[in-house]
């Protein structure tokens, strides 16, 4: 089942349709919004509490690993939510492969334990 050119027409149109509204909503914004620039419009603003401090602070890379670690094992699961789905289908094959899959992460999961990955106290 092959499609023509023709059959990607409306999705090209959707495209150059969108890509049309945010050019013109950009150029239309900046030709017509406000070109005042004091102090106060120019000072960080978060939320409406006034900036204490340098937000150029570093703090601990343990939480940045345990962010990527998470996404990693959430991953995880949505690969192996379509596997149990279909279990019945897919059959000893597909019992083994996935056991395969996580036999991979498991030796993952082992090797962030033992360097101490998920350790908060120094």
């Amino acid at each position: 089942m092959t499609g023509t050119a023709r059959d990607y027409l409306p999705i090209i149109f959707t495209f150059i349709v969108a890509g049309g509204f945010v050019a013109t909503t950009l150029v239309v914004t900046h030709l017509l919004g406000p070109r005042r620039k004091t102090k106060k419009k120019l000072d960080t603003f978060e939320c409406g509490i006034d900036v204490q401090g340098n937000a150029r602070v570093p703090f601990s890379v343990k939480y940045f690993i345990a962010a990527i670690l998470f996404v990693l094992f959430d991953v995880e699961v949505i690969f192996m939510y379509p596997w149990a789905v279909n279990f019945q289908k897919l059959g000893v094959v597909g019992m083994i492969e996935m056991f395969s899959f996580m036999a991979c992460f498991m030796i993952g999961f082992y090797y962030i334990i033992k360097r101490g990955a998920l350790k908060w106290e120094d």
